[in-house]
C-alpha cells in the first residue's frame, strides 16, 4: 500500500444541519481515504442530499467543519 492510498483527503468534523427547527444532520464526523468508494443510504428526509451538498461545497450554511485536502476536487450532480 502506498502513502497516497493511506492519505485522508476529506474530513467532516461535528457537522450539523437544520432546516428551520428540524435537525436533519447532527454531529457527523467522517474521514475518507484517497480512492475510497462510499454510499449514502437512508430514509426520505433523513439528510442524505444535505450531507452530499455540504461535502460538495454547494451548501455552506451548516455548523461544524468540512475540509478537502489541497489538490483534490469534489463534484455534485443534482
Amino acid at each position: 500500500m502506498s502513502n497516497t492510498s493511506e492519505k485522508i483527503i476529506y474530513s467532516l468534523m461535528k457537522v450539523s444541519k437544520s432546516y428551520q427547527k428540524k435537525e436533519v444532520i447532527k454531529d457527523i464526523s467522517l474521514s475518507y481515504y484517497y480512492g475510497a468508494k462510499i454510499g449514502v443510504l437512508g430514509l426520505n428526509g433523513s439528510g442524505k442530499s444535505s450531507l452530499l451538498r455540504i461535502m460538495a461545497g454547494v451548501d455552506k450554511e451548516y455548523n461544524g467543519e468540512a475540509g478537502l485536502s489541497d489538490g483534490y476536487t469534489v463534484g455534485h450532480l443534482e
